[in-house]
């Protein structure tokens, strides 16, 4: 299917409603990565140029907060990530390294320690210590911050200092992929002192008397009176934390007008390697065009997420380069189960039957990247390569609705973001629907609302993605598909099944890493039976870079930028 198919679509769509909504949110999801670390012997050869200078990356969206626990979008991560460095270092490869922990090990099956690096300063001069991982990971755990991620390190039950720079994570059970998790970017390492300014005001605004040391006390003692404060300081926490930034990476904070752009600044005292820019700035600039021309005439460097119909522009141009990374995506079309007819599993069969997932990465995306047959990309570990998905079958499609309560179809809708090609991979789903006489209307939002509302359960059908950050089957099924993540953590279909919470439990808890790998297979093949959405395709990450002007920019398969090795010409 080629570019004038979709114009034309376009042209013809039985209704297209664009609902535009203003708000300073982002994308889910993805998010991801972790904070630079150290560079490794792979990562730090440079790739020529000289001298330094100031680098402007152009992002589509803006980053919801500079709080690593406030949100769990990717433009969020890509700032955050310079700004704070987590324990342990996620390389381009995937691969895990030493951060801010030189060493790591499973002393006991439910003990994990952590040998930490001696000599950094935090940005605002204080000196780090195991204190500051304590205050961190306590943090995120603490209901009163009522945090999207803390699925993530809801496996730790307590985090002892033991010296200044070793701590012990003690977890409820044996959860073998907890070194991953501590790569993701909403694991990066707060300096006390910002996490106890931020506690603090949120007591002072709500009016509690009382200082941040006794709320930390009432908070390990727990209790009804801890929850009382804990819900009396809930909307305020992180005021702090969300408008300031306090971490060890190569940048700091030096400014930001939201919708518009951060600015960051470089940390002189970085252990981890020399960089050559003296600020990075965060531009947002939401229309693809608008970016590339941006690139192209040196306004920026750095274009993030160039789509397919830019790639070729960006590749072609003179003094323009693309970067394309495979990535460890899943962009599905989810149902919300808990709205009549999607509690039918064979409606939702039956529409996922009905989309030809190939005409989709040719159409909309160029061949950049490959169908689903499942919820996990061929990267993640846990991705059973033997399980087969849903291949393109109209007939089958129409057999199974004529067996539901709509049997003569229905009325609904898509929600889409304000991404131009999740907005053609909705018109197309509504031209193919309406094959079987289900009427489709696509709902455009902006990110934050659509996040909001799809995290409220108001939609029937949306069009989202997810990026296995860690690379590991938990974090991309446990958050997407476990009924104790239903809402704004990432089960936005609502989707409860006792046999796969059961499955996702054990693989989690199971140290054996071939039972974990059944568990999550067995999951697999409910989740493609059950359909609580269609797994449409894992898209490749593109960015544009500027190589008249600076060199050695890097994207991982999360989509993270990275900007270590940079380079000005």
């Amino acid at each position: 299917m080629n570019k004038r198919y979709f114009m034309l679509l376009m042209v013809f769509v039985l209704t297209l409603a664009l609902g535009a909504c203003t708000d300073d949110s982002n994308v889910e999801e993805g998010a991801d990565g972790s904070a630079d670390g150290e560079s490794t012997s792979e990562d730090s050869e440079a790739s020529g140029g000289s001298g330094s200078g100031d680098l402007t990356i152009a992002m589509m969206d803006d980053a919801v907060t500079l709080d690593p626990h406030g949100s769990n979008d990717s433009a969020s991560a890509q700032v955050r990530r310079n700004i704070y460095e987590t324990l342990v270092f996620q390389e381009t490869d995937m691969a895990l390294a030493p951060g801010l922990a030189e060493e790591w090990e499973a002393t006991e099956d439910d003990v994990w320690t952590f040998t930490l690096r001696e000599g950094t300063t935090f940005h605002e001069g204080s000196e780090f210590t195991a204190e500051d991982v304590k205050a961190t990971m306590d943090r995120v755990r603490d209901t009163a911050v009522a945090s999207q991620v803390a699925f993530l390190f809801e496996m730790i039950s307590e985090v002892e200092v033991v010296g200044d720079y070793e701590v012990n994570l003690h977890t409820e059970y044996p959860f073998a992929p907890l070194p991953s998790h501590l790569a993701h970017n909403t694991a990066g390492i707060m300096s006390k002192d910002l996490i106890d300014r931020d506690y603090q005001a949120a007591l002072d605004e709500a009016g509690v008397d009382m200082t941040a040391d006794e709320y930390y006390e009432l908070r390990a003692e727990g209790g009804s009176e801890y929850d009382d404060v804990a819900e009396q300081i809930s909307e305020h926490i992180g005021s702090v934390i969300g408008s300031e930034a306090d971490g060890t990476n190569h940048l700091m904070f030096q400014s930001r007008s939201a919708g518009e752009e951060t600015v960051l600044e470089k940390f002189d005292d970085f252990q981890g390697g020399d960089r050559n820019f003296e600020t990075v700035t965060f531009r947002v600039i939401p229309e693809n065009g608008a970016r590339m021309a941006e690139l192209e005439t040196g306004g920026i460097q750095v274009a993030g997420d160039v789509d397919s119909s830019s790639a070729v522009r960006v590749e072609e141009g003179e003094e323009t380069e693309l970067v394309e990374q495979e990535s460890v995506r899943m962009s599905y079309l989810g149902f919300n189960t808990e709205k009549e007819p999607f509690d039918d599993v064979k409606v939702r069969q039956a529409i996922s039957y009905a989309i030809d997932r190939d005409e989709i990465i040719s159409g909309v995306y160029d061949d950049m990247g490959i169908k689903a047959e499942g919820p996990l990309a061929p990267d993640v570990w846990g991705h059973d390569e033997n399980l087969e998905g849903v291949e393109y079958d109209m007939d089958r499609a129409k057999e199974l609705l004529a067996e539901t309560d709509v049997a003569d179809g229905f009325e609904t809708t898509i929600w889409v973001d304000e991404d131009p090609q999740i907005i053609d991979t909705a018109v197309y789903i509504q031209e193919k629907l309406s094959e079987l006489n289900i009427d489709v209307q696509v709902e455009q939002f902006e990110w934050g609302t659509y996040l909001d509302r799809t995290a409220q359960g108001d939609h029937e059908m949306f069009i989202l993605g997810w990026t296995t950050v860690t690379a590991d089957a938990d974090y991309g099924l446990y958050a997407l598909f476990h009924s104790n993540s239903h809402g704004a953590t990432g089960n936005r279909s609502f989707y409860t099944n006792e046999e796969v919470d059961s499955l996702l439990d054990e693989g989690r808890t199971e140290p054996d890493e071939d039972t974990r790998f059944e568990a999550y297979s067995q999951a697999q093949e409910i989740l493609i039976e059950e359909a609580p959405a269609a797994y449409l395709f894992h898209t490749n990450f593109a960015i544009g870079v500027n190589s008249s002007q600076v060199s050695g920019v890097n994207l991982d398969p999360v989509g993270n930028i990275r900007i270590e090795n940079v380079t000005f010409e």
